[in-house]
């Protein structure tokens, strides 16, 4: 699947669904989309920017921004530039934005 083409609505059902996180081969998270965001317009591009938000369940330690092998059942499997965006009560966050 061409990341290119993604809009927000082809997340949107899958809000509050499992999905993993391949970080290598030996390493697979858990995890869950709990956020999609649109964001602010300033592309020429006709897909409006928008972000989403994965969570583990990692209490401690956390991954490096990369690039990672996110995989859905049905979504299949999409590789993102994902960003660690800090802990909350229940797991670490990782954001995608797609611009």
């Amino acid at each position: 699947m061409d990341i290119a083409l993604l809009t927000l609505n082809d997340f949107s059902a899958f809000l509050n669904k499992a999905f993993t996180i391949k970080i290598s081969d030996e390493i697979q998270l858990d995890a869950e989309l709990i956020e999609l965001t649109k964001l602010n317009n300033y592309s020429p591009l006709e897909r409006s920017p928008f972000s989403i938000v994965f969570r583990t369940e990692q209490k401690n330690e956390y991954y490096q921004q990369g690039i990672f092998t996110i995989i859905h059942p049905q979504k299949g499997n999409l590789d993102l530039f994902l960003s660690p965006l800090g802990f909350d009560s229940v797991g670490m966050k990782y954001e995608a934005i797609f611009s």
